[in-house]
């Protein structure tokens, strides 16, 4: 249980009107007790009552932390007076509550909240400037009790107020009726921590809205796994076993929710399946703008076949087949496919196709889903890209879902958007993309269709490839300059189901054979010792160690906590703080999460924005145990506070995931495999890791791994709608067409 203190509050030391930190002096019985937490902004002379515990902060000593706040209406004419002195509400200084107070006495705040007018009787108050006084009072104490309110079901203070914005002053009563809008935006809580807080207000366990709620979740945790919907008999089934109940109950709630339109279910290819109403959109949606522009009639009045004479003949290159054909398609063809392997040509026929279409004096846009992934082809093709999300531009303005500026009435004014790594672009970002393209707008989507799938919704350039709707040039001979590296080689070996020659030494391919014993203090060994002195490189800057799992004893966690010891060691001047039970130390180097387009950062030359992305990474430069923030540096110069709640979204990244590391190219990449899970043993995944590396790769750990990775070419599967419905739109184009 909670301990309880009450008191008056003495003295804000400090408070964060954002993330409501707060830090203050609570006079309990004549005594002071340092209070932090997160509190709606309390002021001086507001009575608490406070739920928490002691602790010992190891520099400021003992403090109260609070995990519920409880505020009243301060009493009798001191407090009241010390309470509008403090400039708690709006247009009430010191003299004007000093004059307020002598006239009404103890009912100042009673006259204040159901009289305001009454306060036209002091001198300087206006009928306009005492009713603005009283619509100011009842804002804030409303926000406040809610706030309290919310709190007593374990609703911090943060959330009450994020959730308050979104949906006004009757969220206390939302939330009661159906906790579990808890899950839903823009808190976006799992199920269980909903599912307390619904129990305990007493809804019934085979509820309807819990069955409902449960549904849903489980179909949103499907899809951070790629399914954008999911069979529905298996849906019931898992749905069933997940909250305990007869299967029969589950599946009339399912339907009941199909029919009222909290989801959406279709026959593909014989079996129902129930989707997100949003991702299922956008699946139709992509479908049809997809085959759009593969249909779209490129004008031109050029010689096509000429013009690339003319450009071999200048720059003195002669293109393969394959080259030309991309080329060419990417000059006539409204949507194009271009995929392939590291070292077959993708990036040369690819700048041919941008230097030629500037030459015809048309506008070209390159993108990518990341920023690592925007970098590495802007080095590739010497120009210009950006991620899809700052190609179409956050629209920061709207405080609801991701929004963009650049949509169906504002679309981009390019002639051609090449959309690089576009195996890691997920269905709703593709579908905002297309949204803010015009119809005569070109696109070509480059991608490797051989590595893992994005880590979003969708399988989207596999489902494309398949359905036939567009035209494809698939590359697959290696270069004879790239054919020197053993990267590449062997990267075509895995992809063909050939066992990579584990033997070599002389090319920049290497494996070592380590056990459970032996591969951590390698790794840790390579990472700070021999690469660093054999390459003359940076720990932080060019190495980065991959790994298939997040635990197992060569797992993120695990490898982290070694690589961060080793590479950044705990020293008397570096600060050190555990939030939500994660330790990040000063210097350490972190990778965003999520996407998070909310968050302000700041640059060294006082530009400010918001927005950091999936797969940034950084260094983190300070520590604030106060106010338990951490700040992060990013390449690019950008610097971001994170709260302590917002460092949720980060992970130490010494090592990451092969997931994790898409569209990303190191200099170096250690690979550990040592101990890898049977379910993670398969080619693409292997890959992928060996083609995230551009100049080095090791790969550390038991050769029988290996040999069943390059063995099991099952690829992960991935419930999807949309090759299925591009079939669909293409027979309902060829009805009409025919009729």
């Amino acid at each position: 249980m909670p301990t309880r203190i009450s008191g008056v509050v003495e003295n804000v030391i400090y408070s964060n009107s954002e993330t409501l930190f707060t830090v203050l002096d609570l006079d309990v019985d004549g005594e002071l007790v340092c209070v932090v937490g997160e509190m709606s902004l309390a002021v001086v002379g507001e009575e608490l009552i406070v739920y928490g515990e002691y602790v010992n902060h190891p520099t400021y000593g003992v403090q109260f932390k609070a995990s519920a706040v409880e505020i009243n209406l301060p009493t009798g004419s001191t407090a009241i007076l010390s309470y509008l002195s403090s400039g708690a509400i709006e247009g009430i200084g010191v003299i004007l509550a000093r004059r307020i107070v002598e006239e009404f006495k103890d009912e100042t705040l009673e006259v204040i909240d159901k009289t305001p007018e009454r306060l036209q009787q002091i001198k300087g108050i206006s009928l306009e400037r005492a009713l603005a006084i009283g619509r100011r009072f009842k804002e804030i104490f409303g926000i406040r009790e809610m706030v309290s309110e919310l709190s007593k079901i374990s609703v911090s203070a943060h959330d009450a107020i994020r959730l308050y914005k979104e949906y006004g002053d009757r969220v206390s009563e939302m939330i009661r009726d159906n906790p579990y809008i808890l899950s839903g935006f823009p808190l976006f809580k799992d199920f269980a921590y909903s599912d307390r807080i619904a129990l305990s207000l007493s809804i019934e366990y085979d509820s309807e809205k819990r069955i409902r709620a449960a549904i849903i979740y489980i179909l949103k945790h499907n899809s951070l796994n790629g399914h954008t919907c999911s069979p529905a008999e298996r849906l019931i089934d898992k749905t069933k076993e997940f909250l305990g109940l007869e299967r029969d109950r589950v599946e009339i709630v399912l339907w009941d929710a199909v029919e009222q339109g909290y989801m959406e279910a279709k026959d593909l290819y014989g079996t129902m399946f129930i989707f997100i109403p949003q991702l299922y959109l956008s699946e139709r949606y992509i479908s049809e703008r997809i085959l759009f522009a593969s249909r779209f009639e490129t004008k031109t009045d050029i010689d096509v076949e000429k013009t690339i004479d003319d450009f071999e003949q200048k720059n003195d290159i002669v293109y393969e087949p394959l080259q030309r054909q991309a080329i060419k398609c990417a000059l006539t063809n409204g949507a194009l496919v271009i995929t392939g392997g590291p070292g077959t040509g993708k990036t040369t026929a690819l700048n041919a196709i941008i230097s030629i279409c500037e030459a015809l004096g048309e506008s070209v846009a390159i993108a990518a889903p990341t920023g690592r992934a925007a970098k590495r082809i802007a080095e590739l093709t010497n120009k210009e890209a950006k991620t899809i999300h700052r190609l179409l531009e956050v629209d920061y303005r709207k405080e609801q879902e991701i929004r963009f500026i650049h949509h169906e009435e504002n679309q981009l004014k390019h002639d051609m958007i090449i959309i690089d790594e576009m195996s890691m672009v997920d269905v709703l970002l593709f579908e905002s993309l297309l949204k803010g393209l015009r119809p005569q707008c070109r696109l070509v989507m480059v991608g490797d269709s051989n590595q893992l799938p994005a880590v979003g919704a969708g399988n989207l350039l596999q489902d494309i490839i398949d359905s036939g709707c567009c035209e494809v040039v698939e590359f697959q001979r290696i270069f004879r300059q790239a054919a020197t590296s053993g990267i590449v080689v062997e990267a075509h070996n895995i992809v063909a189901g050939r066992i990579p020659n584990l033997e070599q030494r002389d090319t920049n391919f290497f494996f070592i054979e380590a056990d459970e014993g032996t591969s951590l203090p390698m790794i840790a060994d390579l990472c700070t010792r021999r690469l660093p002195k054999k390459y003359s490189v940076d720990p932080f800057l060019d190495i980065q160690v991959l790994t298939p799992s997040r635990i197992g004893p060569m797992g993120t966690e695990s490898l982290n906590t070694i690589l961060g010891a080793a590479i950044n060691p705990s020293r008397g001047s570096k600060s050190e703080l555990t939030l939500l039970g994660r330790r990040f130390r000063q210097g350490d180097k972190v990778m965003q999460t999520r996407n998070n387009y909310d968050i302000e950062y700041f640059k060294s030359d006082g530009d400010k924005g918001v927005g950091v992305f999936n797969g940034d990474i950084g260094r983190i430069v300070k520590i604030d145990s106060i106010e338990l923030s951490i700040t992060v540096e990013f390449d690019d110069d950008r610097k971001v506070k994170y709260t302590a709640e917002e460092s949720k979204e980060l992970e130490v990244a010494y090592a990451v995931t092969v997931h994790k590391s898409q569209g990303s190219e190191y200099p170096i990449v250690v690979l550990a495999v040592y101990g890898t899970p049977k379910r993670l043993r398969y080619r693409n995944l292997l890959y992928t890791a060996v083609t995230r590396a551009r100049d080095i790769l090791i790969i550390l750990g038991d050769e029988k791994i290996i040999f069943d990775m390059v063995n099991n070419d099952k690829k992960a599967l991935r419930y999807t709608g949309l090759e299925s419905f591009i079939s669909e739109a293409i027979d309902q184009k060829t009805n009409r067409d025919e009729s």
